[in-house]
């Protein structure tokens, strides 16, 4: 068996020399504690490096990671979503296609979220009176005719 230097896992490549937990957070959507209860799940030592997976035991981590089963509804990326109704967890592109859908969809509907989005301001009701300025900066001017 051979030692790889990188492993393609959900669409990223990760570093061989990485124990698999820390390995398995660089993925989009993976995050430690997800990380923990798959290792913990499959029975994998956490601190196995990335690259002495044989290409069976990669193939299952990356199917599991893709389609978590057994994991807590709490832990789920995508809780009730709210076309299916269903708990999914969701990994890489997917996460960020379901992203920019449900942007999309809160445009489209005119919610006062979408409309925040859609003007490009805060949207988790943060202040904006002095923060979340961008573009063209005003600075200050001077009245003609006056004395330094």
């Amino acid at each position: 068996m051979e030692f790889r230097h990188r492993v393609r896992v959900a669409a990223t490549e990760l570093r061989g020399k990485m124990p698999v937990k820390l390995a398995l957070t660089k993925v989009k959507g993976v995050g430690p504690a997800i990380a923990n209860a798959i290792l913990t799940i499959l029975k994998i030592d956490p601190k196995k490096q990335m690259g002495t997976f044989n290409d069976e035991e990669l193939a299952a981590l990356e199917e599991f990671v893709k389609n978590p089963q057994g994991i807590p509804s709490w832990s789920v990326n995508r809780q009730k979503d709210p076309f299916t109704g269903k708990d999914e967890h969701l990994v890489s592109s997917d996460l960020d296609f379901r992203l920019k859908t449900d942007i999309d969809y809160m445009k489209k509907t005119k919610s006062y979220r979408g409309m925040r989005h859609a003007f490009g301001l805060k949207v988790r009701g943060q202040r904006t009176k002095s923060t979340g300025r961008r573009g063209k900066s005003l600075g200050v001017r001077r009245k003609k005719g006056v004395k330094q």
